[in-house]
């Protein structure tokens, strides 16, 4: 099977084109860093009548509601394999159709609305840490930080993600307010652990930020993987605008998996 391998800010997928029906334990070797590709997660990229419908799944094979920087990724992959024209078309995700804009040059001008963020303005305390929940079709749990790199993502996000708050278990983010206008940001990925960069994550810090007066848009978030910009358009949907980076290419046998 014919594969791509590709990052947005170094949120890194393995891209399968589709209709395509694949295993859950096939998606986490194919992910699995020592013995397969290696990534944070699948993506499934389909043609449809509309545009192209994105399918994405985390590193351990499991389904997830949708993914920021795969957006952009799903959008560079049907352009460049001829799905769809260069310029603004409209992704079909989970939760549901997303307006997407490329204009098939400038890989690190992607952009793609995300999706309506909500927010919980009241804080909750977990294992003795500050959070405050926002969801932008999937789960999201952020706690604003005075340094992201002594933040204890490791030992504390899976602790996080795991709490019986979430029954479906969360993300989690780590933010340290820069400026009105920059938000550093590591991010602890449901089903994947510490990744460089969470597109869903990004867009729901910088809402949930602006909302309780801390940053204002155009946000810039720094994540490890690089920076990215995220606003809110005049439909209500979180937008982030960023790289989508094709890294190579290779044939696979599902079989030998």
């Amino acid at each position: 099977m014919k594969f791509t391998k590709m990052h947005g800010l170094g949120n890194d997928f393995v891209v399968l084109k589709g209709p395509l029906v694949i295993k859950s334990e096939i998606i986490a070797k194919l992910c699995e860093r020592n013995f397969g590709i290696g990534a944070d997660g699948l993506l499934v990229i389909s043609p449809i009548d509309s545009g192209v419908k994105m399918e994405y799944w985390n590193a351990d094979g499991s389904r997830a509601e949708m993914c920021g920087n795969g957006l952009r990724c799903a959008a560079r992959f049907a352009v460049d394999n001829d799905m769809v024209e260069a310029g603004e078309f409209k992704v079909l995700t989970p939760v549901g159709p997303l307006k997407v804009s490329w204009d098939g040059q400038d890989e690190n001008n992607i952009s793609g609305q995300v999706g309506k963020v909500t927010v919980d303005s009241d804080p909750i305390e977990i294992e003795g840490s500050v959070f405050y929940r926002a969801n932008v079709g999937n789960p999201h749990a952020i706690s604003f930080v005075t340094d992201v790199g002594s933040a204890p993502v490791r030992t504390l996000g899976p602790k996080v993600e795991t709490n019986s708050l979430f029954p479906d278990k969360t993300n989690v983010e780590f933010a340290h307010i820069e400026d009105k206008n920059k938000i550093n940001l590591r991010i602890w990925e449901r089903g994947v652990g510490e990744t460089k960069a969470c597109g869903t994550g990004m867009v729901a810090t910088a809402v949930l930020s602006e909302s309780l007066d801390k940053t204002a848009f155009p946000t810039r978030l720094q994540v490890p993987g690089g920076m990215a910009e995220a606003w809110v358009d005049k439909d209500g949907y979180a937008c982030l605008r960023g790289p989508a980076v094709n890294v190579f290419a290779g044939e696979i046998d599902l079989e030998a998996l």
